[in-house]
């Protein structure tokens, strides 16, 4: 067994393209209108196309509003990404515009960064030392 696809929900599905595509470097998987508005919309590391996917999901749903409040009130990522270089990664996305709410920092074996996806959601980055 392994993971297919999570998911992480989004207020804007295009802007949240932009920014997991143009900002971050994630590559299109799908993007399928399902009715309405609303796009199977999923997106996967360029370094592995076949991989698990990350769907951005509308956030329409009553339950996720007070979700992604508590989160976001407790500065919980949504999701967390793997990176090879926490500082890099940092210096790089900073220079594109991206918000960070923790700089770099040691937390045992790891390093680890959070930023906003400008989408509703903190994105933690981790690097294992």
């Amino acid at each position: 067994m392994r993971i297919y696809l999570t998911s992480v929900f989004v207020d804007d599905q295009e802007k949240a393209h932009r920014f997991y595509t143009d900002v971050l470097g994630f590559v299109t998987k799908h993007d399928v209108p399902v009715g309405g508005t609303d796009r199977w919309l999923t997106v996967v590391s360029p370094e592995n196309p076949d991989g698990t996917e990350l769907l951005l999901e509308p956030s329409g749903h009553p339950a996720v509003r007070p979700y992604r409040e508590a989160l976001l009130a407790d500065g919980i990522p949504a999701i967390a990404f793997a990176v090879d270089d926490v500082r890099a990664e940092y210096e790089r996305l900073r220079a594109l515009g991206a918000r960070f709410t923790q700089e770099p920092v040691e937390m045992g074996p790891e390093v680890t960064a959070v930023l906003d996806d400008t989408c509703g959601n903190l994105i933690q980055l981790a690097q294992s030392v």
